[in-house]
């Protein structure tokens, strides 16, 4: 059986063998009996030879026959099949496919999506190679499956010799297949051909990556480029193959989480959700469909989201009870299903601490700023506000506090200054009140150490803020801050109610840096700070000038006092480890304490079903033993499969046998909604030296030359050679040549 590069020219051209039988009737034709007695002799003597004359006749005509037909195999370039590549050392072909199933490629048009026409496109060349089996090889991975470290075979073909019902077994394995809810890029299937395949010295190697091309993937493909170049010059052929015909409009829930503050049993917090519009228009009268631990709450409603733009909306939540609850985001079906909802976990403590450090004898700061904070009766904050010495820092771990202030304390030992950065670096909040025992020297030398430490300023001496007995106003101005908001937009009665009497001063020459996040959050009358803000690694450090105890002030016994402090503690508040964004695909670490927990973990997790995913299903439990970590005491598991978006359940034993459920939420990447994409002339730009063929789907066809076997035009021109020489030489002895 053979193949032709160009099929057409040896279907036509193969009429012209014909050509030599034509000319000799042509001949004939021309040939009249004439009669004349000498030509008696000759025809007697051509009776005795006619024989062996036509014979050659017959070997001649043929012969010229052969000739023209190797003019046209010439030109139609034939390939050999895999019998004849032992003969003639032909080529074998493999071939890889490397499929995109980010969920990019659910992109819906018509009554088709962007992975039909991936999958019919994968059918395509498997049917091709069906047709001419032997020598070929046939690869498949996708890009959800690259780079698994936990999977040792992610590819669902590999290097599999194609017969003739590969076809038909392709099919059955495509139509199994659907979309991933992950966000994957091309590069890493294309590195993990180097370790799947294992290419011979007389093997070709196609690659044909089948994609839809978004530009989140290529606008900036310097390492993908690397890796194509790197393919191209070990001599790949790559095939490029567009299975989208337009960017489409899509809209994504691109975040949900709680907003910094107290959050307990029985208080309500807000939340926040973030809608994208990734399309090209403006899209009018979004609704945000919320739930609560599986009940539906009231819809939000947003007016008007701007193209490539993003809103937020805020809501208030409330639980009554502590531990796990789940909230749940969705918007109407559009395009991309797997980005319109979003999930998340919040666990709520019955009770908020708070570690507040008073360095003054009778301890009236901490009093007054723990009343502030957990006024008790029927008001409920949430805080559990602690009064300790400054010894405490030294003695005691301050991961089980949200927050901690320390209110006129004038020394600290190293050790706390340590724990004391340590807990704030990790993400924990700092409150500072200044007074009489405080030491502008400590400060300076010991914590603010130009710059470097947890103080957000330097400070000079105490001073007292004379009286203007000109013009009567507020001892001091607040900013557009979350601690002041309250406040802002008018002169509110009770901060003008607050008098300053003492404040330590900052120099004057000290203002905050412009490429630091220090600021002024209020100032005193003179222009002095009283309040400054800054961060330190990843949590907040707030100090006051004057004093927490109406000492220096009155403000503590202003009702302003207790609003500003309640939203200071919200302001620091850090956050929790459970907030922690999760995507589909990473896998699941847990660390068990064996004296409180059984070894044995079992997994509940979300249904793929993109219209449900929310709860967890008996059908999709996976269970694990934990088994002792060879560096610490602890017990370590993991679970490497998060297919799906949802919340995961983890079922934990104690070792009294109490049942613990822990719950994870698990989200899509939202900037996979994108579906803006690549132009080709944008793509052939970017990939600048590297050979590469680029097609639509639907006009994707594989190339003759592509399948395996020999391209026997060297044969053809060595035969043709001698067919035209025996030609001469039969020609020559057939004719009558006189001496």
């Amino acid at each position: 059986m053979f193949n032709f590069v160009e099929p057409s020219l040896a279907l036509w051209g193969s009429l012209l063998v014909a050509v030599p039988v034509l000319i000799h009737l042509i001949n004939l034709l021309r040939h009249r009996r004439v009669p004349w007695a000498a030509m008696e002799f000759l025809l007697e003597s051509q009776r005795r030879n006619s024989t062996w004359i036509k014979l050659k006749q017959l070997l001649l005509l043929l012969l010229r026959m052969a000739a023209v037909a190797g003019v046209v195999l010439l030109v139609a370039q034939p390939i050999g099949c895999h019998e004849l590549n032992r003969l003639l050392s032909g080529h074998k072909s493999q071939h890889i496919v490397l499929l995109d199933d980010s969920f990019s490629m659910s992109d819906r048009w018509s009554s088709t999506t962007a992975f039909d026409e991936a999958k019919a496109v994968v059918a395509r060349i498997g049917e091709e190679l069906s047709r001419q089996p032997l020598g070929q090889s046939f690869t498949l991975l996708r890009f959800s499956r690259a780079g698994r470290a936990s999977d040792t075979s992610p590819a669902d073909f590999s290097q599999e010799k194609v017969t003739t019902d590969f076809g038909q077994r392709l099919q059955d394995a495509l139509r199994l297949m659907r979309p991933s809810q992950q966000a994957m890029g091309p590069d890493a299937a294309l590195r993990a051909i180097e370790t799947l395949s294992h290419r011979h010295a007389d093997e070709e190697q196609v690659v044909y990556l089948v994609s839809d091309f978004r530009a989140n993937d290529w606008d900036e493909p310097d390492q993908l480029a690397k890796t194509l170049s790197r393919l191209d010059s070990s001599g790949v052929q790559l095939r490029l193959i567009n299975c989208v015909d337009a960017a489409r409009a899509n809209l994504s829930i691109a975040e949900l989480e709680p907003l910094r503050g107290t959050r307990a049993a029985g208080v309500p917090f807000y939340m926040a959700v973030t809608v994208a519009n990734y399309g090209s228009e403006a899209a009018e009268g979004v609704s945000v469909l919320l739930q609560e631990d599986g009940q539906a709450r009231p819809a939000l409603a947003i007016d008007r989201i701007a193209p490539g733009e993003r809103e937020t909306r805020r809501f208030s939540v409330f639980f009554p009870t502590a531990g796990e609850h789940t909230i749940a985001a969705s918007l109407a079906s559009d395009l991309v299903a797997a980005d319109n909802l979003r999930f998340a976990v919040v666990d709520l403590p019955p009770t908020v601490h708070v570690l507040l450090i008073d360095g003054s004898a009778d301890t009236a700061g901490a009093r007054y700023l723990a009343a502030a904070l957990a006024p008790g009766g029927a008001v409920k904050t949430g805080i559990d506000p602690q009064i300790e010495p400054p010894s405490y820092l030294n003695r005691k771990p301050l991961d089980r506090f949200q927050a901690v202030y320390l209110l006129d304390v004038g020394h600290l030992d190293a050790p706390a200054i340590e724990a004391l950065e340590a807990f704030v670096g990790q993400g924990g909040g700092l409150g500072v009140f200044l007074g009489d025992a405080c030491r502008a020297g400590f400060y300076n030398e010991a914590l603010y150490r130009d710059g470097d430490g947890v103080f957000p300023m330097p400070l000079g001496a105490k001073t007292q803020l004379l009286v203007d007995r000109l013009e009567k106003g507020a001892d001091f101005e607040v900013s557009d801050h979350p601690i002041f908001r309250v406040f802002a937009g008018e002169r509110n009665s009770y901060l003008t109610g607050v008098l300053i009497d003492w404040y330590m001063a900052v120099p004057k020459s000290w203002s905050p840096p412009a490429d630091s996040s220090t600021r002024v959050l209020a100032r005193l009358r003179n222009g002095a700070p009283l309040a400054v803000e800054r961060k330190f690694g990843e949590g907040r450090v707030v100090a006051f000038t004057t004093t927490a105890a109406p000492t220096w002030n009155n403000w503590g016994r202003n009702p302003s006092f207790v609003v500003a402090m309640l939203e200071m503690q919200s302001y620091l508040a850090s956050p929790a480890a459970a907030d922690v964004q999760r995507l589909v695909g990473t896998p699941i670490e847990l660390e068990l304490d064996p004296g409180r927990y059984q070894s044995e973990v079992r997994l509940l997790a979300p249904s793929e079903d993109l219209e449900g995913g929310a709860a967890a299903t008996d059908a999709a439990a996976m269970v694990t033993n934990a088994v002792q970590a060879a560096d610490s005491d602890k017990l370590r598991t993991s679970f490497t499969e998060t297919p799906a978006s949802g919340v995961y359940q983890l079922e934990l034993t104690t070792v009294e046998g109490t049942p613990e459920i822990r719950q994870l939420a698990f989200n899509v990447e939202s900037a996979e909604g994108n579906l803006a994409t690549v132009a080709p002339d944008e793509l052939k730009s970017k990939l600048e030296g590297i050979a590469y063929e680029y097609s639509a789907a639907r006009q994707f066809q594989l190339a003759t030359h592509e399948l395996a076997g020999a391209n026997l035009s060297p044969w053809i021109i060595y035969c043709l050679v001698g067919l035209l020489i025996g030609e001469q030489l039969l020609a020559y002895s057939a004719g009558y040549h006189p001496k």
